[in-house]
């Protein structure tokens, strides 16, 4: 049972849509076929979710693709980090997918 303070609600957890992390896991194995990426990680969090993709487990993550509630029943914001600076901000996910695709790819 949790007990929250007066006037204070508890904050929805947010999840990614079975079809956004479709394409996420899409545009994310890809890179790992390539040798880019490595490992990824999911969270979920009152009032976001946070897909984190690395290049190596013990390191800090590459990127992160937030996807965020800013009020109730609004559609949801996504937000493309690379490591802190914010690439990309859209409400249209594939928008997102886009430019995640286009992103520089390494040379082996």
């Amino acid at each position: 049972m949790h007990i929250y303070p007066l006037g204070r609600k508890k904050q929805k957890t947010l999840y990614f849509s079975k079809s956004e992390l479709n394409a996420l896991l899409s545009a994310y194995s890809f890179r790992v076929a390539n040798g880019d990426w490595r490992d990824y990680a999911l969270d979920h969090l009152p009032n976001r979710a946070v897909f984190s993709i690395f290049k190596h487990a013990h390191e800090h993550p590459l990127f992160s693709i937030e996807k965020r509630l800013l009020k109730t029943n609004s559609e949801p914001q996504f937000i493309l980090y690379d490591r802190k600076k914010t690439l990309l901000k859209t409400t249209r996910f594939a928008d997102l997918i886009s430019y995640l695709d286009r992103l520089p790819r390494l040379i082996h």
